[in-house]
C-alpha cells in the first residue's frame, strides 16, 4: 500500500440543509480528503486545531489508520469554524460565518519522515503555503493542488507559481474560466495546462468531473443519488479518493488516472449522503467497487 500526504484545514462545521441541521461537527478539507484517501492508502495528515477541538474527532481519524502524529494542537486558541446553509438544489453553500482562529497562523512543517510520501494533496489553502509545502517534499511521485476563486482573485501570482510546481490542478468549472480568462470550458482547461500542470481536473458538481491532459479530454458523470443530505466536503472527498487510489495502485499513467477520477466521483457521492463524515465512516472498498461498477456500466455504450 502506498502513502498519501494531505495538508489542509481541520474544522468544526455547523451546517443547515433542507434535511436537517448539525452543530460543530468534524469538517475541514483535510478531514474529508484524509478519510476518503484512507479507504485505499496510508494517510499522513498535516493540520492544526485549537485547544477546544474534541479529542474524539482526532481519535476517529486515527482509528481509520490516518497518521495524526503531526496534527498540531495549539493551547490558548480556538479551532477553525465554518457555518453554512444550503437551500433549493443545494448546488451552492451560503457561508454564514467563518472563524479562522488558529488556522489563520497555519504554517505547515513537513517532518523528515513524511517528505518522501508517494502522493501529496494540497487542499484549498493559501497558495503561498502550498508552495511552502512543495519546497519541503522530496521524492514525491505525484502532487495535486486544489484552489478557489478567492485565491485566484487575491493571490494570483502565488497560485501561478504553484501550478508550475504541481502535477495536477483541481478547479471547478467557474474557477478554471476565471483563472484563464477564457469563457469556454475546454479552451480554459487547455490554457490551464499551459501554466504547468500535467493534468487539470475540473470539478463540475452534479455534472461530474473532467480530466484534461495535453492529448485528451475525459469526463465521468456524477454518481446518481436518490437523496443528497449535505454536499459539504464532496469536492474534498473527491480529491482524497483520487489521491488515495493513485497511492495504492502506484500507477500514474493516464488510464489509471481516469480510473482514479471515477473513484473520486464515487467517494464524493458517499460524502453527500449524510452530514459531516457520517456516511464516509462506514465506506469499505467493496462499497466503492460496487458503485464504481455501477457508474462504469451506466456510461458504457456500443459503437455505431
Amino acid at each position: 500500500m502506498g502513502s498519501a500526504l494531505i495538508v489542509g484545514s481541520i474544522a468544526l462545521d455547523s451546517v443547515e440543509t433542507p434535511f436537517g441541521k448539525v452543530e460543530e461537527v468534524l469538517g475541514g478539507a483535510a478531514s474529508y480528503a484524509s478519510w476518503a484517501a484512507s479507504v485505499f492508502a496510508t494517510v499522513r495528515l498535516i493540520g492544526v486545531v485549537g485547544e477546544d477541538f474534541p479529542q474524539a474527532h482526532l481519535e476517529a481519524l486515527a482509528t481509520r489508520g490516518i497518521d495524526i502524529t503531526h496534527v498540531r494542537r495549539v493551547e490558548g486558541q480556538r479551532s477553525f469554524r465554518w457555518r453554512g446553509r444550503y437551500e433549493g438544489d443545494m448546488s451552492q453553500a451560503q457561508t454564514l460565518d467563518t472563524q479562522l482562529n488558529v488556522f489563520a497562523d497555519f504554517r505547515p512543517e513537513i517532518p523528515d519522515e513524511y517528505r518522501d510520501t508517494d502522493i501529496v494533496f494540497l487542499a484549498n489553502i493559501d497558495p503561498a503555503l502550498q508552495r511552502w509545502v512543495m519546497e519541503q517534499v522530496t521524492g514525491t511521485q505525484l502532487s495535486l493542488a486544489d484552489t478557489m476563486n478567492f485565491w485566484i482573485e487575491g493571490k494570483r501570482t502565488e497560485l501561478l507559481a504553484v501550478l508550475r510546481q504541481v502535477d495536477v490542478a483541481l478547479l471547478n468549472d467557474a474557477e478554471v474560466c476565471q483563472l484563464t480568462e477564457e469563457p469556454g470550458l475546454v479552451t480554459a482547461a487547455r490554457k490551464a495546462l499551459s501554466l504547468g500542470p500535467r493534468y487539470v481536473i475540473i470539478k463540475r458538481g452534479v455534472h461530474g468531473a473532467t480530466l484534461m491532459s495535453a492529448d485528451s479530454c475525459f469526463s465521468v458523470p456524477a454518481y446518481p443519488l436518490a437523496e443528497v443530505r449535505d454536499p459539504t466536503g464532496a469536492g474534498d472527498s473527491f480529491a482524497g479518493g483520487i489521491a488515495g487510489f493513485l497511492a495504492a495502485t502506484e500507477d500514474l499513467g493516464e488510464p489509471n488516472v481516469r480510473r482514479a477520477l471515477a473513484v473520486g466521483t464515487v467517494m464524493a457521492s458517499f460524502a453527500c449522503e449524510d452530514f459531516s463524515l457520517e456516511r464516509l465512516w462506514r465506506v469499505t472498498r467493496d462499497d466503492v467497487r460496487k458503485r464504481y461498477d455501477e457508474l462504469r456500466e451506466s456510461t458504457r455504450f456500443d459503437p455505431l
